[in-house]
């Protein structure tokens, strides 16, 4: 294939465009090595820095990466994790599974939780507002990092206030069978609805970081309120991969 000097199309856009077919007719499968700059220099006859700028384009949408003296290669596809409004249901937690948990076994995949924080801190103004409290006031927040198949997937913070988890395993790494809302239903707070909003944005250079993110890729950030009647007794925040991610709900339809 050569460059077509009357396609509305920049060089480095055609080659691009080329490459991504490639890709996605899996003729360059995952984990593939994309071809070198010097061959395609001589496939589309243009010079080494549209092909650099081709690639580039390909490096910015999340679908080849580069590794050091090796080259650059179609990105391996990360296990992809439904999240659906089950998980929240509680004959998942009265057989002993916690919310995620659910979700990743029924998919069939391996999945670990790596603990980064346990500790009172001071409540960060959201977090204080669904509580009713003060901003700064003390709440107990649960930091953990969740990963599928050895790919990091979630940052996950769950915010409680004292007197609700006081004398319960929600105040240790390993909160037992059923998760930190068994615990919450054994101490008489029987959860009664859920509420969730979802924003898509681009990620700080921490998450990116944390969860090994290729340049490019946004992040999904939620927000779950978890209530007893009509008083919050959660409020969980979790920063996910969103390439690793499908949202799924099913509700009634309103009248």
């Amino acid at each position: 294939m050569t460059i077509n000097p009357n396609d509305p199309r920049s060089p480095s856009r055609q080659i691009a465009d080329s490459l991504r077919e490639r890709i996605s007719r899996n003729e360059l499968a995952p984990g593939a090595a994309l071809p070198s700059e010097r061959e395609l220099v001589a496939e589309f006859g243009t010079a080494p820095q549209t092909a650099r700028q081709a690639v580039a384009l390909l490096k910015a949408e999340g679908l080849v990466v580069g590794v050091r003296g090796k080259g650059v290669f179609v990105r391996e596809k990360p296990p992809i994790i439904r999240v659906g409004s089950d998980r929240v249901a509680r004959h998942h937690r009265d057989s002993g599974k916690a919310a995620f948990q659910a979700e990743v076994e029924a998919a069939g995949l391996q999945w670990r939780q790596e603990m980064l924080e346990m500790a009172d801190v001071p409540a960060p103004a959201w977090v204080a507002e669904w509580f009713g409290i003060e901003a700064g006031a003390t709440v107990f927040v649960r930091r953990r990092r969740t990963w599928i198949e050895n790919y990091p997937t979630q940052l996950a913070d769950s915010y409680f206030q004292l007197h609700t988890v006081e004398g319960t395993a929600i105040r240790e790494e390993n909160t037992g069978p059923g998760g930190s809302y068994k615990r919450l239903e054994e101490k008489g707070y029987r959860l009664t609805k859920f509420r969730e909003e979802i924003e898509a944005r681009m990620p700080t250079p921490d998450e990116s970081s944390a969860l090994r993110l290729v340049p490019g890729t946004p992040v999904a950030e939620l927000h779950r309120i978890a209530f007893v009647g009509d008083d919050p007794v959660e409020v969980f925040r979790s920063v996910m991969a969103a390439d690793r991610h499908v949202f799924a709900y099913e509700f009634p339809a309103p009248e």
